[in-house]
């Protein structure tokens, strides 16, 4: 994922930062960290709180399998496919995300 559109996406929320990071990079707002790519994949942070509207949009939660062989779940979740195609609803998302970066304090 290109940086412009990155900046493109998430436009309704503000100026948004991007540092690369473990080889993707890191998506900030107002110094928090509210989205990573992975892999090309755009990924929006949740927590407790926010975790079952990816749920309920049919979103994955990012995961990956540690050295020990165990499955690691991270805090980031797949975008919903109808918010990369609306402005609108993209800005809902990143919103909850920046939230999300704000609890984790």
């Amino acid at each position: 994922m290109e940086n412009d559109d990155i900046h493109d996406l998430f436009r309704g929320l503000g100026e948004v930062t991007i540092r690369k990071m473990f080889g993707g990079k890191g998506i900030y707002h107002q110094g928090r960290i509210l989205a990573v790519v992975v892999d090309g994949a755009l990924l929006l942070k949740a927590d407790a709180e926010t975790a079952p509207a990816f749920v309920e949009a049919g979103c994955s939660q990012w995961g990956y399998e540690s050295r020990s062989g165990k499955k690691a779940h991270m805090p980031y979740w797949t975008v919903p496919d109808a918010a990369l195609d609306d402005p609108d609803d993209m800005a809902v998302w990143a919103r909850r995300a920046y939230e999300a970066a704000l609890r984790a304090r």
